[in-house]
């Protein structure tokens, strides 16, 4: 019988690579810490796996055979949030940001330090449960047409519920509770990804992304403010000024 994890972001992940010495070495790793891993070596199998024991998180390389790792991740977010960490064995920007598109959480270049990889996995888990979470305020959240359940973790604008990735939400409930402060995207990642280390393209991605579901028109963005020389500040009531900054 498997005994439980014991440590506190312990979880079910699945690890999707074709290369099957980089899935067993990760997959090693991801026990020792004691997770408990599926494998699949390319995205049918993948996805057969997440439907039959749906996975804590996804470590997901992004050029399996057939079907890639960014169809792969778009169709196990059409079934349900499930973070995603995307492996690379190219350092190319755009595959990153392909990648951080579609909802992936974070990304890994080949080659990596598996033990760098845990760490990532594991601040991840932190992020998605309860227990790691920021404490919410109490009640829901609302400001700017933006309502937010923290305990339900559902988000609506204007009535309509959003579709969220996990760490938009997070991002998104970080402004709420800090309306008209700037933000570094150094900071964001600290308070929000619970990182001091990664690339901050992540950051403005997410930015990006967040912006094209709560923004009137995401083009000039109105609530989430581009800061120059800084970051971004969330600003529900106020209209943007033409000398404001529109991109990410």
């Amino acid at each position: 019988m498997q005994q439980p994890n014991t440590t506190p972001s312990a979880g079910r992940v699945l690890v999707v690579d074709d290369d099957p010495t980089v899935a067993e070495v990760v997959a090693g790793y991801l026990v020792r810490a004691g997770h408990a891993v599926d494998r699949a070596a390319d995205g049918p199998s993948a996805l057969a796996s997440a439907a039959g024991r749906w996975p804590d998180l996804v470590v997901l390389d992004l050029m399996l055979p057939g079907m890639d790792g960014l169809e792969v991740c778009a169709r196990l977010r059409e079934r349900g949030p499930v973070p995603v960490i995307m492996l690379t064995a190219r350092g190319d920007e755009d595959d990153r940001v392909l990648g951080l598109e579609v909802g992936a959480d974070d990304y890994v270049t080949k080659p990596f330090s598996p033990r760098e990889l845990v760490l990532r996995v594991e601040s991840v888990l932190r992020r998605t449960r309860p227990a790691g979470r920021v404490p919410a305020a109490p009640g829901p959240l609302a400001a700017g047409g933006l309502t937010l359940d923290t305990a339900a973790r559902r988000a609506t604008r204007n009535g309509t519920e959003l579709a969220l990735t996990l760490r938009e939400f997070d991002l998104l409930a970080f402004f709420l509770r800090h309306p008209g402060r700037a933000f570094g995207r150094e900071e964001l990642m600290r308070e929000v990804w619970g990182w001091d280390f990664g690339d901050l393209s992540t950051v403005t991605v997410h930015v990006r992304r967040l912006r094209g579901k709560v923004e009137e028109d995401p083009a000039r963005p109105r609530l989430i403010r581009t800061v120059w020389g800084v970051g971004y500040r969330f600003e529900p009531d106020a209209a943007a000024g033409p000398e404001e900054d529109r991109r990410a």
